[in-house]
């Protein structure tokens, strides 16, 4: 594949954005909503499927649009291509605390897998896909793990995790067991699957889920210490039980004090 060759520098600790460089007529291709900030000669224009299959007719636009259907992403994603002359300028946001991972596939034997939504942006040429878990009962179960996406190409790719990062490189037949949402990414060699908890007890009362992800050797495997699924069920837990009844310290409870509720 003739992917684009991009620059970029990432920016910030908890809350990064990924600032990419463009030479004219160079293109990166980003999620939806993703955009931070551009310079003014950058054209935007939004395409169907993932942007790879631009120039193979109809059936592969619509290619790309089903496999991105089946990720749960939109059907549409968003290019950036300097229109200008000399470098320009364009930056990504992360959706969550988190960290930005650049990954070159080029290193990467031209594949990585992740998990559906963890992608954020690409050079101009890189496949977003889908990969198949090969058992059922993985997917049915490991809740991230029957559909997850595949980058394919030979450029920059920025894919985001929530919380610390980190990357462990396992031997082979070394195996790793995870929590099915803290992975983030997996080089295709890498060999995945799904396995229950064993003991009625620890599955009940563990508060660690029924199943976790076992990942063999060899390759390399990313992960996240908080999920966005995890971040949510606190930032959930913690709301009031009754819409803005609760609100401590807030004006609302200032106003409660001085007897205006009643």
């Amino acid at each position: 594949m003739n992917n684009h060759e991009i620059d970029y520098e990432i920016f910030g600790d908890d809350m990064q954005f990924v600032q990419v460089e463009l030479d004219p007529f160079e293109t990166v291709v980003a999620e939806a909503g993703s955009l931070m900030m551009m310079d003014g000669d950058i054209k935007m224009e939004t395409v169907f499927g993932d942007g790879s299959s631009q120039g193979n007719g109809l059936m592969g636009k619509l290619m790309g649009a089903g496999k991105r259907l089946l990720t749960g992403e939109s059907l549409f994603m968003t290019t950036f291509t300097n229109d200008g002359s000399g470098k320009k300028h364009v930056s990504f946001a992360s959706p969550y605390p988190g960290k930005i991972i650049p990954m070159d596939l080029s290193e990467l034997d031209g594949k990585l897998i992740c998990q559906k939504d963890a992608f954020l942006a690409a050079a101009k040429g890189v496949s977003v896909g889908i990969a198949f878990q090969r058992k059922l009962g993985a997917g049915f179960f490991g809740g991230e793990g029957f559909i997850m996406q595949k980058l394919e190409g030979n450029g920059m790719a920025f894919v985001h995790a929530g919380g610390t990062i980190h990357k462990k490189t396992l031997e082979p037949g070394e195996v790793v067991k995870i929590d099915t949402g803290c992975l983030v990414a997996m080089t295709n060699d890498v060999h995945y699957d799904i396995e229950m908890v064993k003991g009625v007890k620890t599955a009940l009362f563990g508060g660690e889920g029924l199943f976790f992800a076992t990942l063999r050797g060899p390759g390399t495997v990313w992960i996240q210490s908080l999920p966005f699924s995890r971040l949510a069920s606190r930032v959930f837990a913690a709301m009031p039980a009754s819409g803005g009844s609760k609100d401590e310290g807030g004006i609302g409870g200032l106003f409660n004090i001085l007897g205006g509720d009643r």
